[in-house]
């Protein structure tokens, strides 16, 4: 780390310099056992350093081409983004989509260099993004790369039937869907396109030797899952459903809010059935007559598989599954990328608190005052200790001077752009006025990507333009629209004024019909894909959290407030306290991951035990629904119940003539 530290300040501290003044200053390479040593050292150096984005260039002499010399070019013509302050705030709000858990050198790269730019982000504006945007997971960073660098990859793998198996591919393409991160690509072994879910890798990718299967053009992963999902057996299936429920079912239909009919657009069977399912409680299938026998059955079987007490004796026989350990610890070139970003960090700013200095790394003030201590020992080695970085940190304010080669400007590696695009695009739906920065932020990136990387996911824009010729799906995406917008408006007025606060109406997942409340808007947050507004709740007369979705209409000032009806049935609101146990075949594995189970158990024949601690009840009780069968509650009692009335009123709906 200190020798990469004085090579990048030796060479960087004067116009040039020559090979053999750099070994003979640099002590690691003067006192290497051979000549060999020293430069597999140095190669392995210049490897860091432009993996780091420093420009580092190499020159022969004109007069004699045994000389070399190495030169780092200067900021101006190092610099790689023209950033605005709005365009620099978009991107760290993109960078904090992987804040909530460690996601590779990629993305802690990515963020140490955004800071070194030396820009002040627009705090209302950062205050209007959302965090947590993007599931971070530690084995991304390597799947990116082997995208950008068309590399073979190896991890192992948990895939359906529960068992981990080494698997070896060559992603063509890793992406978002429904909130989770997937790669699809070539599987070496079973010599054929496979698609895999990034959560269920257990062990760190580690890439292997160049790609040879041809990557097909234009990928797209919901294509991907459309094909997965395909059936010959396709319908346009007719729906009754309450208004303003079954959002998700309408949105797709392009049908509005209050008809009490819609009909689907022509889908597989096995793709309409769970949607069906997961929104049961609010709907009834009128056509296809054979479709609406199938989910007739299907709720009797989930009722019937529900009655009365489970047996909990098999969990107790089940074999604990240990934690994946998938250990990420920094590499040189991460914490190299972090210093450097320090000291750029603070000399465009004369000095900083020590404090808000950690708190946008992300390290805590030890690390850093661990990092400023290795900055104080490294400098141009060339000349004497005068020329040494100068680091003080007394009192809380970090100071740095002489470390003006530390100030080049670091160039985005094509991981790092790819990882920022994603965070590009899972903040396009909350954007809000701020998308033509969104876009503008994008453009600015897109420059900087290899003629070779991958296509990006497509915006938000492009997706809207495409579906511009249905009437219907362009009125749902106005009514977001304008949710959107009032919400952004009213996060921006002060705080005292009327424009902070909205009417609005909201549909729960938990009761019948709609609810009528003032709030107060404070922040967006966003957890994998739902975005929720935290607001201050005059109804409630504290914070509340509201599904962004969910706002289905802005009504005007002075609208009574409306509590929801009671409505019939089983209470299905906030969280069941007890501790849940479920039973789960192979094909309803994904309830587990999607509530993130507390601890998993391995039965016998590809059976699964997951225990849960505090989930949603009505959003458990819609997967089970949707599970068709492939998971049940074992405990508690109590929920056992609630099922069994859900399924039999849902299914009352489709026996009657």
């Amino acid at each position: 780390m200190e020798r990469l530290l004085n090579v990048i300040m030796t060479i960087g501290s004067r116009r040039r310099i020559d090979r053999a003044k750099l070994f003979a200053v640099i002590t690691d390479y003067a006192d290497a056992p051979s000549e060999q040593a020293a430069e597999r050292m140095f190669e392995r150096d210049k490897a860091a350093i432009l993996e780091l984005g420093m420009p580092l260039v190499t020159e022969r002499d004109v007069l004699d081409e045994n000389t070399v010399y190495y030169r780092i070019e200067g900021s101006e013509s190092g610099a790689v983004l023209d950033l605005t302050t709005e365009e620099y705030t978009v991107l760290l709000a993109a960078s904090r989509a992987w804040d909530d858990a460690a996601a590779g050198g990629a993305a802690r790269r990515v963020r140490s260099k955004l800071l070194s730019l030396g820009h002040d982000a627009d705090p209302d504006l950062l205050r209007r993004t959302p965090r947590g945007v993007v599931e971070s997971l530690p084995v991304l960073s390597p799947l990116l790369e082997a995208v950008t660098s068309s590399r073979t990859v190896r991890f192992t793998y948990r895939g359906t039937r529960g068992t981990p198996t080494p698997r070896s591919v060559e992603p063509w393409v890793v992406g978002v869907h429904d909130g989770h991160w997937y790669v699809h690509g070539w599987d070496r072994d079973r010599e054929a396109p496979r698609l895999f879910r990034a959560s269920r890798i257990e062990s760190f990718p580690s890439l292997g030797p160049p790609a040879v299967e041809p990557r097909p053009d234009g990928l797209d992963l919901d294509a991907v899952w459309e094909t997965l999902h395909s059936s010959e057996d396709q319908a346009r299936a007719v729906v009754d459903a309450a208004p303003y429920k079954a959002l998700a079912l309408r949105d797709h239909a392009g049908a509005s809010l209050e008809a009490p009919r819609f009909e689907l657009p022509e889908l597989p069977r096995p793709a309409v059935r769970r949607m069906l399912l997961s929104n049961i409680r609010w709907l009834e299938l009128v056509e296809p007559a054979e479709w609406r026998t199938e989910i007739a059955d299907v709720l009797a079987s989930v009722a019937a598989a529900h009655e009365g007490e489970a047996d909990l004796s098999v969990v107790g026989t089940a074999a604990a599954r240990p934690d994946p350990r998938i250990r990420t610890t920094p590499t040189g070139n991460d914490t190299l990328s972090r210093l450097i970003s320090e000291a750029s960090y603070v000399m465009s700013r004369g000095e900083a608190d020590l404090a808000e200095l950690s708190s946008a790394l992300g390290i805590s003030e030890k690390q850093l005052i661990t990092d400023l201590q290795v900055l104080f020992v490294c400098g141009d080695m060339g000349t004497g200790w005068e020329d040494f970085i100068e680091a003080e940190w007394e009192h809380g304010t970090v100071r740095v001077r002489n470390a003006e080669p530390l100030r080049r400007a670091l160039r985005l590696s094509a991981v790092e752009i790819t990882a920022l695009l994603a965070g590009l695009a899972a903040l396009e739906p909350t954007a809000g006025d701020a998308e033509p920065i969104v876009a503008s932020a994008r453009e600015k990136l897109l420059a900087g990507t290899v003629p070779d990387a991958p296509s990006p996911l497509p915006t938000r824009t492009e997706l809207a333009e495409a579906a511009a010729a249905d009437e219907m799906v362009a009125r749902t995406a106005d009514r977001a629209e304008t949710v959107l917008a009032a919400v952004q408006e009213a996060l921006r007025a002060d705080d005292d004024s009327d424009q902070s606060r909205l009417t609005v109406r909201y549909s729960s997942t938990d009761r019948p019909g709609t609810s009528v409340r003032r709030i107060h808007p404070l922040r967006i947050e966003t957890d994998g894909a739902r975005s929720y507004l935290v607001a201050d709740c005059e109804l409630a007369g504290a914070p509340r959290q509201f599904r962004l979705e969910r706002i289905v209409e802005i009504l005007p000032d002075g609208t009574p407030q409306e509590r929801p009806h009671r409505g019939e049935g089983p209470a299905l609101g906030g969280r069941v306290q007890e501790e849940v146990w479920l039973r789960m075949d192979p094909p309803g594995r994904w309830v587990a991951e999607s509530f993130a189970a507390a601890e998993l158990r391995d039965g016998e024949d590809g059976i699964a035990y997951a225990r849960l601690d505090g989930p949603v009840r009505a959003a458990l009780v819609d997967a089970v629904l949707e599970s068709s069968g492939a998971v049940e509650v074992l405990a508690p009692r109590e929920l056992r119940d609630t099922i069994v009335t859900v399924a039999q009123i849902s299914g009352a709906r489709h026996t009657q003539a």
